[in-house]
């Protein structure tokens, strides 16, 4: 069936590739953080207790755990503690209240007995069949034992009471039942690696890369956060770069005399330059010495939230000019030293000097050699696309702009291993997704590939 859509088994074929080269950074972003005996997890778990009660320490190091899904967890997701053995293997126990079912102790009557072992007896009034009270009625006796008479009627009798009838019984208490329950391990059962790397790629691709310890929520939340902001960087960066910077190089290609002698030692230099020097000296000049543009942030602290309204574009506009100058000549002037070479070439062609001797227009040319230097420029671009995400986040941090680069340096600060893992899982992510719209890209604009799949080529 495929084979009549050549195109689109092209497009499943790299997908396919490219899931798998997902999957291997999924297992590495995994795998690296855990080698060693002083990793990231462990000293994340060091601190998780600090200026907690043992308790409390005792939750968050959970917590965490089941965040980083090395926590084993019952079939109610309930984590898991595994009991205590002394050195010949046996299991500790302790004797703790039985409870019941709403969690209060259990209770049990007790009889009573003296030290000797004989029933220790209690005198206590007698209940009859229905557990009343039982009396009986006796004289009322005076201080010399004499019964006390009282008149009734025109005759007088002897004084009765009722008096409860006593009897001896053995003495009873109320006890909580105890049982013997094993002494559970302080930290929680931790899984296999196998098992931990299953969960961790099974939740990788439901969205969920853990909490973050800093900011105690998802690390989810952290990226939705800062993603915008890298991609309003990097985004127009890239694509306004690459057009620009291909144009120029064309045009300087074909154009050459003074426009090339000027353009061409100073893309040079720029290409050499790195990210973060030039961003630097952006800063030391337009901001610390001029004082034309702010030096850090994304918009002014007065606006206390992001609205769309025109002081908060106007803001976010102004915040934006250094962080996006300090990256756009840098990629521009890459791209444009290369098309520059590839027009170069294509101008010395054959088929460049026969469109020449026809006659055809200035601007037809340009296009000809712009069209086929063109496609050595998209697998440039996708072959350098991670060093241009590397520098734009190094940018972030120059200027304390609120993108992935900067929550980045915030996790790495203070040891955030959940946030540092989300980030660059989410930075390798938009790089795989940019190469293979770029792999697709050369599919569409190259004739080479095109022949080469209509032919049943792979």
């Amino acid at each position: 069936m495929l084979k009549q859509y050549p195109m689109l088994r092209y497009v499943l074929q790299k997908g396919f590739w490219y899931l798998l080269t997902f999957v291997f950074a999924v297992a590495l972003n995994f795998a690296l953080p855990r080698l060693g005996d002083n990793n990231p997890v462990d000293i994340i778990m060091g601190q998780a207790g600090k200026g907690l009660s043992p308790t409390e320490a005792q939750k968050k190091k959970a917590e965490l755990l089941v965040s980083f899904g090395m926590a084993e967890l019952d079939d109610q997701g309930n984590v898991i503690y595994e009991p205590e053995v002394d050195e010949n293997g046996n299991m500790v126990t302790k004797r703790v209240a039985k409870l019941d079912e709403a969690g209060n102790p259990v209770l049990v009557t007790v009889k009573e007995v003296n030290e000797d072992g004989t029933p220790k007896m209690v005198e206590r009034q007698k209940v009859d069949a229905d557990g009343k009270p039982v009396f009986e009625e006796k004289p009322v006796l005076d201080a010399k034992g004499k019964p006390v008479m009282e008149k009734k009627g025109k005759k007088k009798v002897a004084k009765v009471e009722k008096v409860a009838v006593m009897e001896s019984v053995q003495a009873e208490r109320q006890d909580t039942v105890m049982v013997e329950e094993p002494v559970l391990k302080t930290d929680p059962k931790l899984s296999s690696a196998f098992s931990q790397f299953l969960r961790y790629i099974g939740n990788v691709f439901k969205g969920d890369l853990g909490l973050s310890y800093q900011n105690n929520e998802p690390v989810t939340n952290v990226i939705k956060k800062s993603l915008p902001w890298t991609l309003l960087i990097q985004a127009p960066t890239i694509l306004l770069g690459w057009i620009i910077g291909n144009l120029l190089g064309a045009f300087a290609a074909y154009k050459r005399g003074i426009f090339d002698k000027v353009f061409f030692p100073c893309a040079m230099f720029l290409n050499g330059v790195p990210y973060f020097v030039f961003g630097m000296l952006l800063v030391a000049l337009f901001s610390i010495t001029l004082g034309w543009f702010p030096a850090m942030g994304a918009y002014s602290s007065d606006i206390p939230e992001l609205t769309f309204s025109w002081t908060c574009i106007k803001s976010v506009a102004w915040y934006y000019i250094l962080p996006f100058f300090s990256c756009f000549p840098i990629l521009l002037s890459g791209q444009a030293t290369g098309m520059r070479s590839m027009s170069i070439y294509e101008l010395g062609t054959d088929y460049m000097k026969y469109a020449k001797w026809l006659g055809l227009r200035e601007g037809k040319i340009i296009s000809y050699v712009f069209r086929n230097a063109m496609l050595p420029q998209l697998t440039g671009l996708a072959q350098s696309l991670g060093a241009m995400v590397g520098g734009a986040l190094i940018t972030e941090m120059i200027f304390s702009y609120p993108g992935l680069g900067m929550a980045m340096l915030n996790a790495i600060q203070k040891n955030d291993y959940a946030t540092i893992q989300g980030c660059t899982l989410m930075i390798s992510t938009c790089v795989l997704v940019a190469n293979f719209a770029v792999d697709v890209l050369i599919a569409v604009f190259d004739p080479r590939v095109k022949a080469g799949l209509q032919m049943g080529g792979k």
